[in-house]
């Protein structure tokens, strides 16, 4: 009999496969001081495009006065229990009021974490007999979900209609032929990689010629999209037309936790029945005045949304009008488009991050197809001007070395010497 320990660390896995020479550079980054648009990293200021705090409420005053008012006066313990048992509020009941009523929904149901809470809507909705039908390019939750659903699945490419269509077919054959189950579609209101938005007006408009539910996770949508900030269903006008509404706090809102809002009687059924809420510790009440606060804000001050757009708008107009490709974004999410190995893209973000002062995510091969580069940049309300201009200049310098060929290395350098 082999040793389960043996074997996995004979094999640490894609990316693990790297972790002695990336390991606190390129995996596990230190970023400290305040979150802002300008942050330190190993020891040196950069302008940082890494992390999802698109309304700049991180650190904004007021939500750091009333994270810290709640945590004075109820500290980090209160509610114990789960809320089924003993760890229900008045003011976890008020968020999930205000967050229904803020995304047009009857009711809305808290959850501990995102990513742990589309895994759990997934396996507390679907039983043995139901199909799910999902995009290709969603969110490894969504995926992670599909796993632990014993039931059909089938994939459609990403936002297209005409296989969209074609796997609805086979759906509804195959429901047809069991006589048994129903349908859910997944899909979400912005992909965060490529930052295009789903077909959530197309799809809502095929509900007339198939049966299906459809729940979108709206994670990056939440707060940057539509008149209100409510979200990719309200920007395409068919918010009502989704049967449940998904997000997390830890974009816009820059906090923790998720909720999932729709109609009552389905959010009872989850909020009863969902398995990682039951048997988990509430979210401690900081947490939750802390996400009415930033709710209040998000609603009452569009000019934080305005000023993210503004600056992403800038930024994308910049980078094309250098010659670079964002692919099909039509959101705040800003992917750069580069050819290149491993070695290289390595080489190119050291020298961003080390002699320009740019810390940008870099996806690269296993994530992506060999030969590829993708930097993945999130604009903020608090970035300025300046930034963008740094960071326009740094792309352009970079990306000619990346093209002369003088970023061609032997081998990835090992930073974990440096740690």
């Amino acid at each position: 009999m082999a040793d389960i320990f043996e074997r996995l660390v004979k094999n640490y896995g894609p990316l693990g496969q790297h972790r002695e020479r990336a390991h606190g550079y390129f995996a596990f980054p230190k970023l400290e001081g305040d979150i802002g648009s300008r942050m330190q990293f190993r020891g040196k200021q950069v302008v940082v495009w890494s992390l999802n705090n698109y309304l700049g409420l991180a650190n904004h005053p007021d939500i750091r006065k009333a994270d810290a008012d709640a945590s004075e006066n109820f500290g980090l313990a209160y509610p114990m229990g789960a809320r089924m048992m003993s760890g229900n509020s008045n003011y976890h009941e008020q968020l999930e009021k205000e967050l229904a009523q803020f995304v047009s929904k009857e009711d809305a149901a808290l959850l501990n974490f995102g990513y742990q809470g589309m895994v759990s809507i997934i396996d507390t909705l679907c039983s043995r007999h139901d199909v799910v039908v999902y995009d290709s390019e969603s969110h490894a939750c969504i995926i992670d979900g599909l796993r632990l659903h014993v039931g059909q699945r089938f994939v459609f490419k990403h936002n297209d209609l005409a296989d969209f269509e074609k796997q609805m077919q086979r759906a509804t054959a195959l429901i047809a032929k069991q006589n048994a189950g129903g349908i859910l579609v997944i899909t979400e209101g912005v992909f965060g990689m490529a930052g295009d938005q789903g077909k959530l007006k197309e799809i809502v408009a095929l509900k007339n010629q198939y049966d299906f539910r459809l729940l979108v996770d709206d994670a990056h949508g939440f707060g940057t999209l539509g008149e209100t900030g409510a979200g990719a269903g309200e920007a395409q006008g068919v918010q009502d037309g989704i049967d449940l509404y998904f997000s997390t706090f830890a974009k816009s809102m820059a906090s923790i936790g998720a909720f999932v809002a729709g109609d009552r009687t389905i959010i009872d059924y989850i909020r009863y029945n969902i398995r990682s809420q039951i048997f988990a510790k509430s979210l401690p009440m900081p947490i939750v005045i802390g996400n009415l606060k930033r709710l209040e804000m998000l609603r009452t001050m569009p000019e934080l949304r305005q000023k993210l757009w503004d600056n992403a708008l800038k930024l994308q107009a910049g980078l094309k009008e250098r010659g670079f490709d964002i692919g099909k974004t039509d959101t705040m999410v800003t992917p750069v488009y580069m050819l290149g190995g491993v070695e290289e893209a390595t080489a190119m973000a050291m020298d961003l991050r080390e002699n320009y002062g740019i810390f940008a995510s870099v996806v690269i091969y296993p994530v992506i197809p060999k030969g590829h580069i993708i930097y993945r940049l999130i604009p903020t309300a608090v970035h300025t001007d300046a930034d963008i201009e740094a960071t326009l200049h740094a792309f352009s310098e970079t990306k000619a070395k990346l093209d002369a060929g003088e970023y061609k290395v032997e081998a990835i350098p090992d930073m974990a010497e440096a740690r």
